[in-house]
């Protein structure tokens, strides 16, 4: 094989050759060298040798001549007319060439050429350990790297390794704060094209992802399978530390942080540190007063997706958390995780005071103002103070009435 694409190598000889011509007698020239040099490299098995090589393994089978293509300009050899086809590409100057198949534009050939593997299957990379193959050389690369737990890429300012270039490249945006992909229609930034991609859909209202017990859709496929975990009760990510299991693998690596006790994400206004960046980006809406999840029913805004997502279960009586002693569901799983407390009868929360457990940590709290006298709930209307917020919301229907 290493003959044979030494052998292609040779056929650039001939596009050169070609060059020449073209520009004598005033034809526009092709598509740079270096172009096929770098698709040379990449070692496709689409075409295995240049004509001369094909002659010199003295295959003259009258069959076997009829299969092939060869390509008139640098003498490459192709196993279909459609492969053919697509290499001849790399001979044109057109620019913004467009994809006869799906209507994309490109303004390289070499990425046509490319793109087009995508509609006709073709995966000719090969992993030779697991036999897994794939449409693009840095593909392949990033399997095999990824496989052997290499990693080569280290970032210069935290010291962290990567597996991937393109990993270490996405991470140093962390500390650049770089977001160079931007929403044209809202202008917000993000620092993955993937994030942006899926940002579109918000605007687009498109939810193609419909679950098939509760019929809830998603804008994307990796929340419905996080979705369907409320169905399954799975949780598929353990903690090793604590053997603790989650349903996410974001909450997972959360969870980590717990232990390790890091926090390296500060807030620069009041200095308090976050164990994720996006729990810092969070916080700073609580300064900004930053809130860009609105309610399409009521227009009520908050400063958290997941709020927004709670809260619209108002409107669609949605109660996905059920209770596997009486059935009782719930909005909120933290609703069910309180209720299930009350069959256990488990009070895990007792007064430093007088011993008194409570089922519940709002609970310990209340109680715990009987001690201190505070009373934090004051009426506007007559200046009455009382330590529970019941009590107070019950006074209120004095004025009132």
């Amino acid at each position: 094989m290493e003959k044979d694409i030494f052998e292609n190598r040779h056929a650039i000889e001939k596009i050169a050759h070609s060059s020449e011509i073209i520009d004598k007698e005033g034809m526009d020239p092709p598509t740079p060298i270096r172009h096929i040099d770098a698709q040379l490299s990449e070692k496709p098995q689409d075409y295995e040798m240049s004509a001369k090589a094909f002659r010199d393994k003295g295959n003259s089978d009258k069959n076997t001549m009829e299969r092939i293509h060869i390509c008139n300009v640098c003498g490459l050899v192709f196993s279909s007319k459609r492969s053919l086809s697509n290499h001849s590409l790399l001979h044109s100057n057109r620019q913004n060439a467009v994809c006869e198949e799906c209507g994309k534009t490109f303004s390289r050939i070499s990425n046509l050429v490319r793109h087009l593997r995508v509609h006709t299957s073709e995966k000719s990379f090969v992993c030779e350990v697991c036999g897994k193959s794939f449409r693009e050389s840095e593909s392949l690369k990033s399997h095999f790297c990824i496989r052997t737990k290499e990693k080569r890429y280290v970032c210069d300012i935290c010291s962290k390794e990567f597996s991937l270039n393109s990993s270490l490249k996405r991470h140093l945006r962390i500390h650049t704060k770089e977001k160079p992909h931007v929403c044209e229609v809202c202008c917000r930034a993000f620092a993955r094209s993937a994030n942006l991609k899926s940002h579109l859909q918000i605007h687009s209202k498109e939810k193609p992802y419909a679950c098939e017990v509760c019929g809830k859709s998603f804008t994307q496929r990796s929340n419905l399978t996080t979705h369907l975990r409320i169905h399954t009760k799975e949780k598929p990510y353990v903690c090793e530390v604590c053997s603790k299991t989650f349903a996410q693998g974001g909450r997972l690596k959360c969870h980590l942080l717990t232990h390790s006790k890091e926090k390296p994400y500060a807030c620069e206004v009041c200095s308090k540190t976050f164990t994720q960046g996006s729990s810092l980006k969070l916080h700073l809406r609580i300064h900004t007063m930053e809130k860009p999840y609105v309610c399409e029913v009521c227009s009520k805004a908050f400063a958290r997706g997941n709020d927004l997502n709670i809260h619209f279960r108002i409107h669609t009586k949605e109660k996905p958390y059920s209770c596997e002693v009486c059935s009782k569901t719930f909005a909120q799983s933290g609703y069910l995780k309180s209720h299930l407390q009350t069959h256990s009868e488990e009070k895990p929360y007792p007064c430093d005071v007088c011993g008194k457990a409570f089922t519940f940590k709002n609970g310990l709290k209340a109680h715990l103002r009987v001690h201190t006298k505070e009373k934090p709930y004051s009426c506007e209307v007559c200046g009455k103070a009382f330590s529970d917020n019941g009590n107070f919301k019950r006074h209120l229907r004095v004025h009132k009435n």
